[in-house]
């Protein structure tokens, strides 16, 4: 069974929305969404873990 089956979700929605962002706001939407999501991953996974470690997001599967 697969460790993470929400992140495929994840991705695709996020996928969207910079999408969508590119779309009716430019380039300077794109970023700024593309920005903030990032900002939102590392505060995230800081007030999940409690330490910023990403090595788990990174590492092969075998």
């Amino acid at each position: 069974m697969n460790a993470y089956p929400i992140w495929s979700i994840v991705g695709l929605t996020y996928g969207t929305v910079l999408g969508l962002a590119g779309a009716f706001g430019g380039l300077g939407a794109f970023l700024l969404v593309l920005v903030l999501g990032v900002a939102g991953l590392f505060v995230g996974r800081v007030a999940e873990a409690g330490n910023l470690d990403m090595s788990d997001l990174f590492a092969r599967r075998r």
